[in-house]
């Protein structure tokens, strides 16, 4: 009998173990693929650091900037990025937002290592998951083109033709830090071609894939129009933390095709403007680019916003005087505490309702938007903090 019950428990332990790894299996996929983010993030924020320190340094201006050498970037962004609240809700919930940032992050990652295969999968994976990310292929494009975030670019031709300018007697000093100074502007065609190329390889094996996947079930067209179609038209109406679910439920049938072309069409106008007044910081362009995507895609998620805050932290220096810090620290607090309050009261006890979720959705994007424009203007007063420090260097160097 003794023996009966101990093969009885022994089956029953075996069970319920083989029960519990099937039921934590997705959630280990989505740990590692946050740990791995973080790392990657990390891995980036250093390669970011060291590539804009060795620009200050070409300046001659690293040390009259104020900077935290006890906390790296990268450090600092992987911390926050782990340690999210968004991050953590988008992991026990089980949602697939850190697959896609994970490729996201790849991308990213691959184009400041200068590793086009790398970049080039990350960014197909990406698109291919999500269909927002596409927009990345312009900070990518920049990494690889002209390399990590920098000064503008204005200031190295300024240092060159100022070396220039005290030296005419010594015309190949010169003309050497005029050279230097070209090398720093430009932009290298090469890894651009070799990522083309890697992304139109890397999207035929996809598309491959899809297809022989997608057979039995029916054609590849009627996967993207069930998949990328589902996402430009907007068919499905539950709340979420965006605000378009709210806007096409009350808009009349007759406009909504104008109005979902111009939502979609408003990120599209964002990207030219800011591609211009950022190119010499790529990086922070694609932090851009992923905030603005997060606040205007069709179905966002606690994910989104996980991943660009976690990029936010790349940018500590650069970021140091930002105004309205904690205004947004606690408007994200509140409408975090706020958001599932008020959907239990709407949905599940029906005490309240579409407007009181509304309304956190509403204080969510503009937050975001405040977010979004007080990190661009930071970092534009940064740029001319530098220009600044380079102008007054050159005026001493000369006297």
């Amino acid at each position: 009998m003794l023996d009966r019950c101990t093969m009885d428990l022994h089956c029953y332990s075996h069970f319920l173990v083989h029960s519990l790894l099937k039921e934590l299996k997705g959630n280990l996929i989505i740990f590692f693929a946050d740990i791995i983010s973080a790392l990657l993030i990390r891995a980036t924020g250093h390669t970011l650091q060291m590539a804009y320190r060795q620009s200050l340094n070409s300046l001659d201006i690293v040390d009259l900037l104020k900077s935290s050498d006890s906390l790296s970037s990268g450090d600092v962004a992987a911390l926050v990025y782990l340690w999210n609240p968004f991050t953590i809700a988008a992991c026990v919930g089980l949602s697939t937002s850190p697959v896609e940032n994970l490729v996201v992050i790849l991308a990213l990652h691959g184009a400041c290592k200068g590793l086009v295969p790398l970049a080039a999968f990350g960014w197909v994976m990406a698109t291919h998951l999500s269909l927002y990310p596409a927009i990345l292929i312009i900070p990518v494009i920049l990494l690889l083109g002209y390399g990590p975030d920098t000064p503008p670019r204005k200031l190295f031709l300024q240092k060159g033709y100022g070396k220039n300018g005290d030296n005419h007697s010594s015309d190949n000093c010169g003309q050497q830090e005029t050279n230097h100074s070209k090398a720093e502007v430009t932009f290298s065609w090469r890894p651009v071609i070799h990522f083309l190329f890697w992304s139109s390889l890397w999207s035929i094996y996809v598309l491959v894939l899809c297809s022989i996947s997608v057979k039995p079930h029916g054609s590849l067209w009627e996967m993207f129009q069930r998949t990328y179609g589902f996402i430009l038209t907007v068919e499905d109406m539950s709340p979420n933390i965006g605000v378009l679910w709210y806007f096409f439920a009350e808009v009349f049938d007759f406009f909504r095709s104008f109005f979902m072309i111009v939502f979609h069409l408003n990120i599209l106008f964002m990207i030219l403007p800011l591609a211009i007044r950022l190119k010499h910081r790529p990086c922070f362009l694609a932090f851009i680019y992923i905030a603005i995507s997060s606040m205007l895609k069709s179905y966002p998620s606690v994910g989104d916003s996980a991943l660009y805050l976690g990029l936010l932290g790349l940018f500590l220096d650069e970021l140091a005087d930002m105004q309205f810090s904690f205004f947004l620290l606690c408007g994200y607090i509140g409408v975090s505490l706020l958001s599932p309050v008020m959907h239990n009261l709407w949905i599940w006890r029906g005490t309240g309702n579409a407007n009181f979720y509304y309304a956190t959705g509403m204080a969510y994007a503009c937050l975001q938007i405040i977010l979004v424009v007080e990190s661009v203007s930071a970092v534009l007063n940064h740029d001319r903090k530098l220009r600044k420090l380079s102008v007054t260097k050159l005026r001493d160097g000369n006297s």
